[in-house]
């Protein structure tokens, strides 16, 4: 299989941007589709405003496979993501009765009111069907080639069990790593770009990292060749093992994060 489908993340949110919560869903989602055969190649954050929201989603949804949506499907008035999904499809929003179904036993069997805000988490536009939420109930939904997650990052991790079979996915990249302590990518950067130019279906990557051991800085970089040719991938894999020992370094292939 070679086909290539590729994914996008839409995170919304003014947190995001203020810094004041920090996203993972963008790792959990691509880390999710990796495997399923799809490839995220963008990723925006745009602030609680209905038509940046709307612009941003038609764009991407019309150059990607897929889209995931997080945030904004709460029941506070700031939570405007399914109103703007609507708009970008031109459909009719309201509270929808199977979403309902879903809400009104959760609350109830906790002995909590079902108000005007937990009715507001049942508005699903026309058209759509939901992501189930096995953590807090309120669904998601997908409508077309958009999934609209929750922002919560359990709550998101639970809806993606019901998102993978709905996932037509194509040609794996496969990836291997090889780690290089104590070799600075200035020492490797020659040899590294003449094994890129003889690999242009693969993709070469380094990544420095500082840390501290002890009292002493450690140093280094991990390599990274990824391909849909999995024995691609292997044979870069021992070529950049042996650019590494050309440096006087012990190269450390897949290793453990």
């Amino acid at each position: 299989m070679d086909t290539i489908v590729t994914a996008a993340v839409l995170l919304i949110g003014d947190e995001i941007l203020s810094g004041r919560t920090q996203d993972t869903n963008l790792r959990t989602i691509a880390q999710f589709l990796a495997p399923l055969g799809v490839e995220v190649r963008e990723a925006r954050v745009v602030p609680d405003v209905h038509e940046t929201i709307v612009a941003m989603l038609n764009d991407l949804r019309a150059r990607h496979n897929y889209v995931f949506t997080t945030g904004g499907i709460g029941p506070t008035h700031d939570d405007i993501t399914a109103d703007a999904v609507a708009a970008a499809f031109g459909q009719h929003i309201d509270v929808r009765e199977d979403a309902l179904k879903i809400l009104r036993p959760y609350y109830e069997a906790r002995g909590q009111e079902i108000n005007d805000g937990r009715i507001r988490m049942a508005r699903i536009p026309d058209g759509a069907s939901l992501i189930l939420n096995p953590v807090s109930a309120a669904p998601g939904f997908q409508m077309g080639n958009v999934f609209v997650m929750a922002g919560v990052p359990s709550v998101m991790r639970g809806m993606l069990l019901d998102v993978a079979h709905r996932i037509e996915g194509g040609a794996v990249v496969h990836a291997r790593t090889v780690r290089a302590s104590g070799v600075r990518e200035g020492d490797i950067a020659e040899p590294l770009g003449e094994l890129a130019k003889a690999a242009p279906d693969a993709s070469l990557g380094s990544y420095p990292f500082v840390r501290l051991v002890g009292k002493d800085m450690a140093y280094g970089t991990n390599l990274v060749a990824r391909s849909r040719d999995k024995a691609v991938v292997d044979r870069l894999a021992v070529a950049l093992a042996n650019i590494i020992r050309a440096q006087g370094g012990t190269p450390e292939t897949d290793p453990q994060d």
